[in-house]
């Protein structure tokens, strides 16, 4: 055994109580302790587990162990050294680019930021919140004037204060941005894409689920790069010699820590097949990285089958026949489009929820719908809240929540069935039918 502090590939973990390696495997690894049924009977109250009298050592496959938002959860132990027990909130193990929540799951109370946002985005998050209160998770939360309305009254859009606040929630909920008031664009950058650079969102994840056309698969979009990173500009703007650019930022490591992900939830899931979308047959430079990294990176993965589409076939396929794809990855623009349509294919918009995962933790992560703000129904009781639902699951799943979060993820099942009795509104009746189920 070593003292560790430092949790990096290849190292072990060890806590004064807690003498446990945890083996690298494919180049990352965490230990589910509360699963280990052997390990069960030693765990005190504050969640840590005294291995030390048995000098046992656990040895666990990723795929079996690691808290890919949507999901698994996991638990582990953070390596201290000396005797002093870590903060309550702050015990959390990192190996590489992933970390995982080592006091989820332990009657937590778990701190999130809400962003109700613009338009129906308030009335669909206090259903999201009214269906996490429904399983017994408790959520300490706190709510942030955001959006429209603060930019419209203050000329503000996220004050530097308010980000530096953001950073040391556990999540952020957020319910829509966007108005009529406020010119298109602004509240997208200011907002919205200064959260995912800044708290670095860079995996956002897209589940579609929607058993009425077996349609079962998980997007995985690269979310701070491509050609929302900002490069670009204008050369004689407003005359009719104009030039306008914008460029595509694609870097390795931001490639590779997206691709990676999509391999390690593909492993996860019972087909273990993964799609990459992209249209190298035109971008010969940022399509070249994406599908030189993805087929280095798959040699890693002999145990996952991959494919190719181009951007177009894939817009095809997911019209025609949805059902072939299980995990998806691609970049930020074409993510972006491609999420829509699967959506309309699956449920559509009212069903359609998201993560922006930061998934080595170095702060919150943050869930959302999909479906805008729509303010032509603000107030008529219209507006699905499933989305928002559905979005809050994977909040939970990513705060170790498993158990609560699949309860909702039946819930939800249960509204698409024939035999539903959900009302089809107001907004509230249909998170109170939810919440009724969970």
């Amino acid at each position: 055994m070593h003292d560790l502090r430092a949790v990096e590939d290849g190292q072990d973990l060890l806590h004064p109580t807690v003498h446990l390696p945890l083996f690298l495997l494919r180049r990352v690894v965490v230990a589910v302790l509360l699963e280990v049924p052997e390990l069960a009977g030693s765990f005190y109250a504050s969640g840590y587990v005294d291995l030390a009298a048995g000098g046992k050592i656990v040895e666990l496959r990723l795929e079996t162990v690691v808290g890919l938002a949507g999901q698994l959860g996991t638990h582990v132990v953070r390596g201290y050294r000396g005797s002093a027990a870590p903060v309550p909130g702050e015990e959390l193990a990192r190996v590489g680019s992933l970390a995982v929540n080592t006091t989820a799951g332990l009657n937590r109370t778990h701190r999130i930021a809400v962003l109700g946002g613009d338009g129906i985005g308030p009335e669909v998050t206090a259903e999201a919140l009214k269906v996490v209160a429904a399983t017994g998770v408790v959520l300490n939360t706190v709510d942030y004037d955001l959006g429209g309305r603060r930019y419209a009254r203050t000329g503000e859009i996220l004050p530097d204060s308010v980000l530096d606040e953001l950073r040391s929630f556990d999540a952020i909920l957020l319910g829509a941005i966007g108005t009529p008031a406020v010119a298109p664009g602004i509240l997208e950058r200011g907002l919205l894409l200064k959260l995912r650079f800044e708290l670095d969102l860079f995996i956002n994840q897209r589940p579609f689920l929607f058993p009425k056309n077996n349609v079962d698969c998980i997007v995985i979009r690269e979310n701070t790069e491509g050609t929302y990173a900002g490069e670009g500009g204008f050369l004689r703007k407003g005359t009719p010699h104009e030039v306008a650019t914008q460029g595509s930022v694609n870097t390795r490591m931001g490639v590779e820590r997206c691709i990676r992900y999509a391999f390690e939830l593909a492993r996860s899931r019972a087909r273990q097949h993964l799609t990459l979308v992209h249209k190298t047959n035109v971008l010969q430079f940022s399509g070249d990285l994406w599908q030189r990294t993805f087929n280095e990176v798959a040699l890693e993965y002999p145990d996952v089958s991959t494919a190719y589409n181009h951007i177009d076939a894939a817009c095809i396929y997911f019209v025609e026949s949805p059902q072939r794809y299980d995990v998806l990855v691609t970049d930020n623009l074409f993510g972006d489009i491609i999420t829509d349509l699967a959506g309309a294919v699956s449920g559509g918009v009212g069903l359609a929820s998201s993560g922006n995962l930061n998934p080595a933790r170095t702060g919150p992560s943050m869930f959302e719908p999909v479906h805008g703000s729509a303010p032509d129904i603000v107030g008529t009781g219209k507006a699905d809240p499933r989305a928002a639902i559905i979005s809050a699951a994977i909040m939970l799943d990513f705060l170790g929540e498993t158990a609560a979060a699949a309860r909702i993820r039946s819930a939800i099942d249960a509204t698409l069935t024939p035999s539903s009795t959900m009302p089809a509104g107001p907004t509230a009746a249909i998170g109170d039918h939810v919440a009724s189920l969970v």
